[in-house]
């Protein structure tokens, strides 16, 4: 069997977990590749919600095997208290599988994280202050600590030692801080020795061997497409690969490995942070969208900016990530309004661009343009196929799905497992 990758095709929250948790029983193993405590991921199962932020979706799905892979940046407060609370909650977390490559979050990368974006002020990223920048950038400037590190103290307090030689210099002189102290660093990270190492494996090996096994692998990202760090409307981004490619790279799989790419997108467009954003709703309609489709950050609880679907970037995320299959969520978010516009092209400067401006400014200064789809008033939550939607919302659909580049697989009527409509396997 092969692997299949599932990313976000927006700014990220388009409703990743749910479409992974509907794939987790029937896999055998989830991979979260990159990313790390900076996004989360929502599940419902029954009266049951659960908020995931570094763990895999498929940490629920008792048949599957999650995995941490080693394009993941580990803060380990963070995996414990998740674990402990899902425990708590009566979800088993014992076959969960860290990668010994993954990087850890060491406590200055929050701290310089969060003095940094307030530093920068109206030149803010809009980052979420949880160290992942400062790590992937020790990570790039090989001077991060991975999880193996934690099983040999020497080297352990050199890494540390050497990371904090240049990252004090930057505290104390530019940012007016204390130091951090090397033997604290060291004796909170050794303090997670004992119930990290069990873990701990060769998740490459890992995950090959059971795909010669004929066993399937989901590989699941965090954030989206467009705030890919290669991708995405840099620079306001995150720090990894969040597309398609990223997979690869991020879990140790051979991309020859990959036999569909399914992407998820929203029925209307959300971003959290800063950055350009065409189709933004600044208007009773941007607050009714958030009000309707609870448009807050699950990690960060931070309001969502809410705009119409817009089909440019659709077309752009299936193109870099080699989409096979879209996932559409949150349709019934859109119930009510008598006409729903689309954004089926930009206008810059007097310039139709109908697929993304290569430049940064352009994207900047995109004016969207639209085309206006009948709405429906009818509430389609307990729509179970395609044919019980109403004429107009089929039609939605419908048009979003040309414009897209890519078939819609399924569709997302509310935010419960079984409120879904499947119109195509996502299994090979």
């Amino acid at each position: 069997m092969p692997a299949l990758v599932l990313v976000g095709a927006q700014w990220g929250d388009e409703g990743k977990g749910k479409a992974t948790d509907q794939l987790g029983g029937q896999v055998d193993y989830v991979v979260k590749f990159n990313g790390g405590n900076n996004a989360g991921h929502t599940v419902v199962i029954g009266d049951e919600t659960y908020a995931l932020h570094l763990l895999p979706s498929g940490i629920l799905s008792p048949g599957c095997t999650p995995v941490i892979g080693n394009g993941v940046v580990v803060d380990l407060s963070v995996l414990f208290e998740e674990i402990d609370a899902l425990e708590a909650r009566g979800v088993s977390c014992a076959k969960l599988v860290l990668s010994a490559d993954a990087h850890l979050i060491a406590s200055y990368n929050r701290t310089l994280d969060r003095v940094a974006e307030r530093f920068l002020g109206n030149r803010r990223i809009g980052t979420t202050g949880r160290g992942i920048g400062p790590t992937y950038a020790d990570k790039m400037n090989r001077i991060g600590i991975r999880v193996q590190d934690l099983f040999d103290e020497g080297i352990l307090r050199l890494k540390v030692e050497g990371a904090l030689e240049l990252k004090n210099q930057v505290l104390v002189k530019v940012y007016n801080r204390k130091a951090v102290e090397v033997d604290a660093v060291v004796e909170e990270l050794l303090s997670y020795v004992d119930r990290v190492r069990p873990m701990v494996a060769d998740t490459s090996l890992l995950l090959n061997a059971a795909l010669d096994r004929g066993e399937t692998v989901l590989l699941e990202g965090g954030q989206a497409t467009l705030l890919d760090v290669d991708h995405g409307t840099y620079p306001f981004v995150t720090s990894s690969s969040a597309t398609a490619g990223g997979a690869c790279t991020g879990s140790g799989i051979g991309p020859r490995r990959v036999d569909k790419v399914i992407a998820v997108v929203k029925a209307y467009t959300t971003r959290v942070g800063e950055g350009p954003f065409p189709t933004e709703l600044r208007d009773a309609d941007g607050e009714a969208l958030r009000a309707a489709g609870h448009e807050y950050g699950t990690t960060t609880g931070r309001p969502r900016r809410c705009g119409w679907y817009d089909s440019v970037i659709a077309r752009y995320a299936a193109r870099v990530n080699g989409v096979t299959d879209f996932v559409l969520t949150k349709l019934d978010v859109l119930t009510g309004w008598e006409r729903i516009p689309v954004c089926v092209a930009y206008e810059v400067g007097g310039r139709r661009f109908d697929e993304m401006p290569v430049s940064q400014s352009d994207f900047h200064h995109a004016v969207p343009v639209y085309e206006h789809l009948d709405g429906w008033d009818e509430d389609i939550t307990a729509a179970r196929t395609f044919d019980d939607l109403p004429k107009t919302a089929q039609a939605y659909v419908q048009a979003l799905e040309q414009l897209s580049g890519a078939p819609f697989a399924s569709i997302g009527v509310g935010p419960d497992r079984e409120q879904t409509l499947e119109l195509r396997s996502l299994l090979p």
